[in-house]
């Protein structure tokens, strides 16, 4: 049976979750969206639209969290349709995988999450693809046991995905090993979050950091070391952006960069 991250890896390429960090409006999704499609298609990389209908990490009470979460659904479900992609978003709680699998196509599991036994099951029993981010407190092979606990629940269309390794107290590191050691004891693709991995989280100030000069860096080590997919985060003005800006690739720079990684991913084919 062929399933959706079975046809997102089917070519040479690598796959890409791409979008905003929330939905912070319509014209906003639509836009980004739209963007990401046409690079994707013009590189030949397969595409899943990423946003968050609500965000329910934040470091402080005041941190915006959404625009609703039906409207939310109802725009990523919009986009998913007009642009012809598969559609992704994070779920918090078993309750929420439900409601969320009316309108989009693979189910989230944030990093903090990922050992939560009723999410995991709850969101296999949806019938949707489900991406499980990797503790930042986690061993790779660790995550097998996520692996194992949404397939018990009759979801054979699952994923990993690394997203860097608490180290001290305000940053992450990424252990490219942990690629091909997911890879084996998952025996699942694997995709490396190359913003949220740069995040520095617990700043004084209660806002999240971020190094997105080093988006490029660390998307380059993830396709050299054979990483199936990436995620990204992108807005048109991180700046701006209501949730996450500092880790978020500014938009127009997109392009530019998949194409140097679709190069390197090109040439380490050619010596398979």
């Amino acid at each position: 049976m062929s399933t959706i991250f079975n046809q997102l890896g089917q070519g040479p390429n690598f796959f890409l979750l791409a979008g905003p960090c929330v939905i912070e409006g319509e014209d906003m999704a639509y836009e980004t969206g739209r963007e990401i499609a046409g690079i994707c298609r013009r590189l030949d990389i397969p595409f899943a639209f990423k946003g968050s209908y609500r965000k329910a990490n934040r470091s402080r009470l005041d941190s915006f969290t959404g625009i609703g979460d039906l409207e939310a659904l109802q725009i990523l479900n919009a986009v998913g349709r007009e642009l012809g992609v598969p559609v992704v978003t994070d779920i918090h709680t078993a309750q929420e995988a439900a409601m969320a699998a009316d309108f989009v196509d693979i189910l989230q599991i944030p990093a903090f999450l990922c050992r939560q036994t009723d999410l995991l099951v709850a969101a296999a029993r949806t019938g949707k693809a489900v991406n499980i981010k990797k503790g930042q407190f986690l061993a790779p092979e660790s995550m097998r046991f996520a692996v194992e606990k949404v397939r018990s629940g009759g979801c054979a269309d699952v994923a990993v995905t690394e997203r860097g390794t608490t180290f001290g107290y305000g940053d992450l590191v990424v252990d490219f090993r942990g690629v091909p050691r997911m890879q084996s004891a998952c025996g699942c693709p694997v995709i490396v979050d190359c913003t949220h991995s740069l995040q520095q989280p617990n700043t004084a100030g209660g806002v999240t950091g971020g190094c997105p000069e080093l988006i490029e860096t660390i998307a380059r080590a993830a396709v050299a070391t054979g990483a199936d997919g990436l995620f990204m985060e992108t807005h048109p003005d991180p700046s701006k952006a209501k949730s996450d800006g500092a880790n978020m690739l500014r938009l127009d720079l997109l392009e530019p960069l998949l194409t140097r990684l679709a190069a390197i991913r090109k040439t380490i084919n050619a010596f398979k």
